[in-house]
């Protein structure tokens, strides 16, 4: 990346090949201008070397080594963003399931209206928010989940597990990105928490989601169970 972009787009990567060219290419559909940085965990797949061979400097590859957890890529890549000096920093997951037209609108909103708020999180559960093709089990534990992190977290948003969030740059330097350590899907409540205290303005906005395309989803029984015993885990430290 050779110039100072004014939006940064983290992805973490691990074996999304299928799914990525689709994604780079609807992205910058919707914004031209962003600058992508994928984050790969050394994908077995090939996902780092599709990067690395695209002739783009809006496409930047953050390799590393070891498979470490979603919430270590992210805040490596958020990190990483950050030394560019960018106005906003937009997360989203690799799969397809949060639509590159959500996130025009949602740049569309922050852009349009630059003091309404420090993050915008693409929402779910707000009005107009939607999810398709996820079963019944899936849904209700998904938003007893959120139902959890509100009450036990004190959190404002409807939907803190959301990883498809836009932030101001300045908003994140606010709070330090090194204590963020719940190197699973926890992370998401985490950074929430200490932008919470930090007075950031959290915001919603209503997104489709989309269960994955491509490939099988990395949300499993386990995944779930590790999530909400990190999320009693950041309710205990609050209190302590």
């Amino acid at each position: 990346m050779s110039t100072t972009p004014q939006l940064i787009i983290v992805i973490a990567t691990y074996n999304e090949r299928a799914t990525l060219p689709s994604l780079v290419e609807g992205i910058w559909q919707e914004i031209p201008r962003a600058h992508i940085l994928i984050v790969d965990d050394n994908s077995p797949d090939g996902t780092g070397k599709w990067v690395s061979e695209q002739q783009d400097e809006r496409l930047e590859l953050l390799h590393r080594e070891t498979k470490q957890g979603l919430g270590v890529a992210t805040i490596a890549g958020l990190q990483h963003a950050l030394a560019r000096s960018p106005q906003w920093i937009a997360t989203m997951d690799a799969d397809l399931s949060h639509s590159p037209t959500d996130l025009g609108k949602m740049w569309r909103a922050v852009t349009e209206d630059a003091d309404s708020c420090d993050v915008l999180i693409g929402s779910r559960y707000v009005r107009g928010g939607s999810i398709h093709n996820w079963s019944l089990s899936r849904r209700a534990t998904s938003r007893a989940v959120n139902v959890f992190a509100r009450w036990v977290l004190w959190l404002r948003p409807r939907d803190n597990t959301s990883a498809f969030r836009l932030y101001r740059a300045t908003s994140l330097r606010q709070i330090d990105l090194g204590q963020i350590d719940c190197p699973g899907y926890a992370y998401l409540e985490q950074i929430l928490i200490h932008l919470q205290a930090s007075g950031a303005r959290l915001r919603e906005h209503p997104i489709r989601f989309s269960d994955r395309r491509e490939g099988q989803s990395k949300v499993n029984a386990g995944e779930l169970a590790r999530n909400a015993r990190d999320i009693l885990s950041l309710a205990v430290r609050r209190v302590r």
